[in-house]
């Protein structure tokens, strides 16, 4: 489609041979094999915990169901990303676990099959390290961070599964709590060994462990959580890890209780990172059974182009942890309509009528003005499913994020 800056409004009838003859010629559409942090990843959703202790301590693996009737109650809120927490020992089939007789195998076909859902839904996915241990120790809780022993293994196996598949994204490691930048980046050799003088085992730093996802040639966004449990982004510029693909975003938790986490904070701290690198909330929420504190945050994250993810998608109230849900037919708590009516006020949809190309300047090679297709009935955009290039690629509606493979001329 090549009509650049005269292509203004398409009616019904050319959207439909649009997408008939998208089908057909995918292979010649601008388009990209990966979303590129370097877009931004302003994308909105919710953790779905569970998935890094069920498997410990039953024969399951998540906590709450994965099946379409559950992505289709995440749907109504408008949720465009979930943060699934993974295990390291369930994954790597080591240390005794998973529990209950099952095997490696099945805890990570368990999860390719929900990624796999999720994707088809039009939801990214976030793989997120969340309980290791080094040793013999079993990954039974968080730790300060990734151990040397089984970490930089545990990414290269997600990687190997995952790579060319732009809509999983890796977030190496939950939430740091070293009180060292130097161990953050570079890792120790031993226990208590400098510069991770706080930490008792071996530790793999991010340069590590983005080192391992590279090597398998993967391409997909990585996430770096800071320190201070991933609230404290001031040394992250300074210590960023070297990447082939320039393809690294920082990850920001922020709750109530945080340090960090009040709008001058966020401009002292975290605008600076968001102005040179994407950043993306990959924890959000609050411990009082309401919706103040990110009713608060939530604007100045998008007006940042941040996107943001809320903690969590369970049913457990606001005592244990804080909740989003009291069903799973998705009927929000206090704390979670707060982000649902959030969610949903930003959704492009509602109205009817032919789809509209908005013009992006610049865009891919071959300079000009590109366009995105946006259906006004659904708010979402234009989209070849898995960012093909390949002939015969179909064609789907899909949240826009700024992707190549959403931007036509």
């Amino acid at each position: 489609m090549k009509s650049k800056g005269s292509l203004k409004v398409l009616t019904v009838g050319s959207i439909f041979a649009l997408l008939l003859g998208l089908v057909a010629v995918a292979g010649a559409l601008h388009s990209t094999t990966t979303v590129k942090a370097a877009n931004s990843l302003n994308y909105h959703g919710v953790d779905h915990m569970g998935s890094e202790y069920s498997c410990l301590s039953s024969a399951s693996t998540f906590d709450g169901p994965v099946d379409q009737t559950a992505i289709n109650a995440m749907l109504t809120w408008k949720i465009n990303i979930v943060r699934i927490p993974l295990n390291e020992d369930c994954w790597l089939g080591i240390n005794g676990e998973p529990s209950g007789g099952r095997s490696a195998s099945q805890y990570q076909s368990d999860i390719a099959g929900y990624v796999q859902r999720l994707n088809s839904n039009g939801i990214k996915a976030i793989l997120d390290l969340h309980w290791t241990a080094p040793g013999s120790q079993k990954a039974s809780g968080q730790l300060p961070m990734p151990d040397a022993d089984h970490a930089p293994a545990f990414w290269t196996s997600v990687a190997n599964m995952f790579k060319g598949n732009g809509s999983v994204f890796f977030d190496l490691y939950n939430e740091p709590y070293t009180s060292s930048w130097s161990c953050w980046r570079n890792g120790s050799s031993g226990s208590n060994a400098s510069p991770c003088n706080d930490v008792g085992f071996a530790v793999a730093g991010m340069q590590t462990l983005v080192n391992a996802v590279r090597n398998t040639g993967a391409s997909n966004v990585i996430m770096l959580g800071g320190l201070a449990y991933a609230n404290n982004l001031t040394g992250w510029l300074a210590n960023k890890p070297s990447d082939p693909d320039n393809n690294l975003a920082a990850s920001l938790h922020i709750y109530n209780f945080n340090a960090c986490n009040t709008i001058s904070c966020l401009n002292s701290q975290v605008a600076p990172v968001a102005a040179q690198v994407p950043v993306i909330a990959g924890e959000m929420g609050e411990n009082d059974c309401a919706h103040g504190f990110i009713d608060t945050i939530m604007p100045w994250l998008d007006s940042h182009s941040i996107g943001y993810l809320g903690w969590s998608w369970s049913t457990y109230g606001c005592t244990t942890t804080p909740s989003l849900i009291s069903n799973y037919d998705g009927t929000p708590t206090n704390f979670g309509v707060g982000l649902k009516n959030h969610l949903t006020s930003l959704s492009g949809g509602g109205g009817g009528g032919n789809p509209t190309p908005t013009p992006t300047p610049g865009g891919g090679g071959g300079g000009g003005t590109y366009y995105k297709i946006i259906n006004r009935n659904s708010g979402q955009a234009l989209d070849i499913s898995g960012a093909s290039t390949s002939n015969g690629g179909m064609a789907i509606q899909w949240p826009y994020s700024s992707g190549a493979n959403q931007q036509w001329r």
